[in-house]
């Protein structure tokens, strides 16, 4: 466990890569949410 959280947040690399994951993750459930929304019937 050690190793990756060094390998994840120990260089600028993984922590760079971590912060894609996390905004990525965050795009796709504003993206899925919206879509929920939107397609939702309207009253």
């Amino acid at each position: 466990m050690a190793f990756w959280l060094d390998l994840m947040f120990g260089n600028a690399i993984g922590l760079l890569s971590m912060t894609v994951i996390f905004c990525t993750f965050g795009i796709m459930s504003y993206l899925m949410w919206m879509f929920i929304v939107k397609s939702a019937p309207t009253k």
